[in-house]
């Protein structure tokens, strides 16, 4: 749709059409012809002038003369003469709707497109690095927690990888210790973890 296009109406004087409307907000015969007018006379500059404040957006600047237009529709009682020429309002009304839609833009978060994910997915690895490396500190923590007895036993069977009688061997101890204190300490270091906020 381009406005500059359009043929325009017939010359009205739109102070002498304000007159005509009726201040009830809704669409009379006098507020019908007050919005042709208003169409007629203005459009076409309206549209010139968003399409400036929207850095040539064409598509934008049609929907926000549609809603400046709208909005005269709605308060008819603006284009009183006593209030100044009716292409001021215009005017104005079209700058705050850009200023509020840029407003709007800015406060909500970017979309994310396939090249943003994309970017993203590439990034992630590091990101796990990280989390991993927090995550393996805050173990490393709750183990300095256990008692040295608990600790010991984890130490060989999980960390070392030997076997329950391995590890009794090693330490020194009969395997049905070594088994109580294995259960007794993953259920200690289970608490710790949680405690740290990791759900084992």
């Amino acid at each position: 749709m381009h406005w500059s296009s359009r043929k325009r109406g017939p010359k009205t004087d739109p102070d002498r059409s304000a007159r005509r409307v009726s201040g009830k907000g809704t669409l009379s015969t006098a507020d019908e012809e007050l919005l042709r007018t208003l169409y007629a006379e203005h459009a076409g500059a309206l549209f010139r002038y968003v399409l400036r404040l929207t850095s040539g957006d064409w598509q934008w600047a049609e929907d926000v003369v549609q809603e400046t237009l709208l909005r005269a529709w709605q308060h008819p009682d603006a284009f009183d003469p006593a209030r100044g020429p009716a292409r001021a309002w215009l005017c104005t009304v079209a700058r705050h709707v850009v200023i509020d839609a840029h407003r709007a833009r800015q406060a909500r978060p970017a979309e994310a497109g396939g090249e943003a994910l994309q970017r993203a997915d590439e990034q992630t690895p590091g990101e796990d690095q990280i989390e991993q490396a927090l995550q393996s500190w805050a173990v490393a923590d709750a183990v300095r927690s256990l008692s040295p007895d608990h600790r010991a036993v984890l130490l060989e069977t999980y960390y070392r990888g030997r076997t329950m009688a391995e590890a009794a061997q090693s330490l020194g101890i009969p395997l049905g210790t070594v088994k109580s204190r294995t259960y007794y300490a993953l259920h200690a270091l289970r608490l710790a973890l949680q405690e740290r906020g990791i759900e084992p």
